[in-house]
Order: C-alpha cells, then structure tokens, then sequence
C-alpha cells in the first residue's frame, strides 16, 4: 500500500531523499518497514517534522505527516523564504484528507516549493506492535446506538469500518480467511460479509499485489459483548492498571506538583515499559528497584577508574544512564501510584470481583450466593460509585441478567440513579440485564487453567485468550465460528509441518510460513485483551496474533459510553462526516 502510493511515486527520479515523518507517521512507518528499506528506496535520513533540523538545501525532502496544524506548520517553516529554503523542494503526501484552511495555507506560503501534494487514504492505526485500532469517531455510538437503529448510519460505520480493515490486511500482506461469532446480534457476521467483499475486490483489482488466493492466515471478527466481564473487571497487570486507576490522557502520564510536573510518554520506544507493561503489579514493584540498582552498579563500574579515556566514555554514557535512570524512576512512580490506590481501596474490591466473575472462590468452591458476595462491597462508603457499578454489572454478567425488581432496588441503594444507564444500557450490547426465559447465553466454553500459576486476586483470564488458543490449535466449532469465504485457507495455526515439506531456509520465508491470526473486536478492547496476544504469540511460536478494534477501552471510559448510547446523536457524535 504504501510503498506503492509513496516511494514508487518518487522513485523514477534516482536521487537520495530525506524524509520527514510527524509522531502519528514513524509509528505507522515503523510497523510496516525497517530502516534498511528505506535504504532501498533511496531514503538516507528520517527526521521529525515538528524538531528544528540542520538544513540540507541540495537534497529533496519527502513529508509524509497527518494534516495537521502542527505538521504543516512543520513544513511550511521549511521552506518559508526561497533563499532559505532547508531542502531543494518538497514531495508532500497526507495520510488523510487535508481540510481546506491547512491546503490555502500551504498555498499561499510554499507552494513553489512543492512538487507534489496527495492524499493517501491510511486509515487504520497501530497502536502497538501487535494491536491496531480504527480511524472511526463515536464508533461505539454509531455501532450500538438505538437512536440510529432506523439510520444509514449502522451501514455507513460499517463500510467504514471494513475498508480500514482490509487497509490493515493489505498493509500486512494478508488475504485472510474471514470467520466470525455468530451470535445474538447480527453485527460480527454483517462486518464479515462486507470485510470478505471488499478483501476479494482489493486482490482482484490491484495489480502490483502477488497476492491473489488467500493466505494461511485467519482474521476472526467479534462483537463487544461476548465478554463482557474483562471490561469491568479491575486487571492488577502494570498496563491495564495504570490506564484503569491514573489519570492518563494521550497515553501520557504527569507526575508532581504544578510548576515542577513532569511528563511520561507511555510508548513502544520505551524498552522498560514495554519488558513490564503485561507483568503483574506485584512483579513490577519488585523488578524495577532492582533495575534502578543495576544502572547504577554500572555507573558505579566506571567510575572506580577514571583515567581521561574513561572519563570522556562516561561524558558520552551520561545522558543515556540519566535517561535511563529517569524512565524508571517514571515506572516506579507509576507502579506506586497504582498501590496506592490498590492498597486503599481496590484490593477488597478484587476477591468480590474474581469471586462474580469466575462464579467460584479462590479455593475452588463454588460460589452459591452471589448477592452475599456483592453485598458487602456495595455498602462500603469508600468506594466510588463506578466501582459500585461495576460490581453490580459483574454481578448481573454472572447470573445471565437479574429481575427488574431486583435491578430497581440495587440502583436505589446505591443511589446511581443518575448513572444507571451505565447498567441498562448493556442491553444494546446484546447482554442480558433483565434475565428472561429467552436469555440462554452462548458462552465460550473455557479452558481449564487451574494448573496455570496465577495470583488470587488476577484468576481471571479473558475470553479472548480462549478463543486465540483455540482458533490456533483449530478447536473453534465452525457451527459458531463460521466462515465467510466458500473455500477457506488451509490453517496451521500451531505450525505443524508435515514431513513431505522441504525444510525452508531463508527467514524471509519462514516469516511467510508462520501463521496470522488477526482478532477484530467490534466496539472496543481492554488492555488485558491486548496483552492475551502477546502472551498467546509468545506461547505459539508459529503464530503471530494481531488484535484490534474501533478503539481501545477503559473500565470508566466504556461506562460513560455505554451511558450516552440513549442520548440523542448531536449530544454524542462530534459531528457529522
């Protein structure tokens, strides 16, 4: 996709670039290409649009950025009077639509500078190395809405919607066999349909792709309320810890009083917190202090013999040991931030939540009551009433619905009137608040992990896991995991190769040999969702597991959007496409 759009585009012209890419583009780039092919089309520098950079007058430059202020400014600095010029000329390509002030901008203060201005439609965007999220605003709203139910809304998301996901799959090479969860909402199996449309289109039409049958590969489309316990549930996990309990905006985390604050960006650069975002809160606490100890113990080494040469390595050393002694100071921060509030309040609430939601206790008995279970945690005054309402929502998850009495009284007591859409409004997810005779849930059944270590208060696994062991190890049941396409690929998940096949032996091609399993949740993800990818790819050599979603989900976040699906749209949606 890209390479077609951007770097054939400019190719003919056989000279070496520069190119300048903004935040939102070097995380697209770095998914789909290393450094060494950029070589190979002629790229010798990569630089950051929004930094002051030296000026190379005879090279030209490639933008690739966002249509953004910010980015435009970027580039129009650059090239702000003709005698000063940084670069020789511009080669300027937007990952969306530019809107008409920026282009006028552009316009009117460079627009001799530039060879070439285009749109490319990059419509998805990875959020990390395994998970993606979609380019689609109140996708939540527009997909459960009832105030949209006679719209062309619905359809227009969800056209939306599979054209970003056939994106991804181009991007990555990838003509999957389409499957999903047939359900009680026809959503997963109507994304489905139009996903394998528009895949079969896409092969059918473009021409530069190899890639015509389909691949050993599978993409798996689920709706929001198969799970709904891992959306509320409170995960002791680093990652989903600190996006639950801090108040993180733009994955960015500040620490300390006004004036003094500091910032942390919570990224994939970050070794650290990448080594510690899937381990336990109880885990981190203790690893990081040890870490702190070894940067310093190295720091220490040098210095015992200070000759010139050695004092001259440790000038050059400094900057990296400070940063890295500040990130884990950041991590420490965090991960104690996070035990603060576990230790004042949310401990007591985690036995009440893996009881509810595993329907047995931490010795393996079986929960018999659930209302005894519940009670306690909601006649406690120090929890906040979301947390209140998020054990109430376990408690209905787990006896499939409650009656309409019982609802009435748990919202009065609690005094949430004002939030109880928070709890009613799941109906639109397809989960039963009310039960009725009708209610029989399809439940994934799950594996048995009572051999798996884990910590009493972290029992839960969610769904998701389930299904991504089970798609791999081809257990899933085609009568509730149908495919879409008339003759699925072969699928060798788990990677078992037959003695007839000739052993391969370059790794571009045992790449291509191992397996993909893409996961397409329909109304967001959670954290802990994201990490049973990573720990599922990790398990099963042989597959690389990808997740996405419309967008990535907060317990607190998903209760304020389930909330807003009765609201009429103009009070929701920002505005309209």
């Amino acid at each position: 996709e890209l390479k077609s759009s951007v770097f054939d585009d400019f190719k003919k012209e056989e000279e070496w670039k520069i190119i300048l890419l903004d935040d939102y583009t070097t995380k697209l780039l770095s998914l789909c290409c290393k450094m060494t092919d950029l070589l190979a089309e002629g790229i010798t520098v990569v630089e950051n649009v929004y930094k002051n950079r030296e000026p190379v007058p005879h090279m030209k430059a490639i933008y690739f950025i966002t249509p953004t202020k910010k980015s435009v400014d970027g580039l129009i600095d650059d090239f702000i009077t003709k005698s000063s010029s940084r670069y020789k000329a511009a080669y300027v390509y937007f990952t969306d639509f530019c809107p008409d002030n920026l282009f006028n901008k552009i316009k009117s203060s460079c627009a001799k500078s530039i060879r070439r201005c285009k749109e490319i439609n990059i419509s998805f965007f990875p959020y990390e190395s395994q998970v993606f999220t979609l380019n689609v605003p109140d996708a939540f709203y527009r997909c459960y809405s009832p105030t949209l139910e006679k719209t062309k809304d619905k359809d227009a998301v969800m056209q939306v919607m599979a054209e970003q996901i056939v994106t991804l799959c181009a991007t990555l090479d990838e003509n999957p066999g389409v499957r999903y969860k047939s359900g009680p909402s026809d959503k997963a199996s109507k994304l489905a349909q139009l996903v394998e449309k528009n895949l079969e289109n896409y092969y059918k039409t473009d021409e530069r792709s190899q890639i015509k049958a389909k691949t050993h590969s599978q993409l798996i489309i689920i709706d929001r309320g198969f799970d709904p316990v891992s959306t509320v549930l409170h995960e002791l996990t680093f990652q989903a810890m600190v996006y639950d309990l801090l108040p993180i905006e733009n994955d960015t985390y500040r620490q300390g009083s006004a004036g003094k604050e500091q910032e942390a960006i919570l990224e994939e650069d970050d070794e650290l917190w990448v080594k510690i975002r899937h381990k336990h809160i109880a885990d981190v606490i203790e690893e990081i202090p040890k870490l702190l100890k070894e940067v310093s113990a190295k720091r220490k080494a040098t210095e015992g013999k200070l000759s010139i040469s050695a004092l001259a390595q440790l000038m050059k050393k400094m900057p990296h040991y400070r940063k890295e002694i500040s990130r884990q100071v950041v991590h420490l921060n965090l991960a104690e931030d996070c035990m603060h509030k576990f230790k004042s309040n949310i401990e007591r609430l985690c036995k009440t939540e893996q009881d509810l939601a595993l329907g047995t206790d931490a010795e393996g008995q079986k929960v018999k009551d659930s209302m005894r279970v519940l009670l306690p945690v909601l006649l406690n005054k120090s929890h906040e009433s979301y947390d209140k309402i998020r054990a109430i929502l376990l408690y209905i998850f787990s006896t499939n619905g409650t009656t309409q009495e019982n609802l009435d009284k748990l919202i009065q007591n609690v005094q949430i009137e004002s939030d109880s859409d928070m709890i009613r409004n799941w109906k639109y997810l397809d989960v039963p608040v009310i039960s009725s005779a009708a209610t029989q849930q399809h439940k994934h059944p799950r594996r048995d992990r009572s051999s798996e270590e884990t910590f009493q208060l972290s029992r839960w696994t969610p769904v998701i896991k389930d299904v991504m062991e089970d798609a791999i190890e081809n257990k899933l049941d085609s009568k509730d995991w149908p495919y879409c396409s008339q003759c699925p690929p072969t699928w060798n998940g788990s990677g078992a190769v037959s003695a007839r096949q000739k052993p391969r032996a370059s790794y571009k091609d045992e790449r291509k040999s191992s397996a993909r399993l893409i996961i397409f949740v329909i109304g967001g993800i959670t954290y802990s969702e994201m990490r049973s990818a990573y720990e599922v790819s990790q398990a099963y050599k042989s597959c690389e597991v990808v997740i996405g979603s419309t967008h990535i989900l907060t317990p607190k976040g998903l209760l304020d959007e389930v909330k807003s699906l009765s609201k009429p749209k103009d009070m929701v949606c920002i505005k309209d496409e």
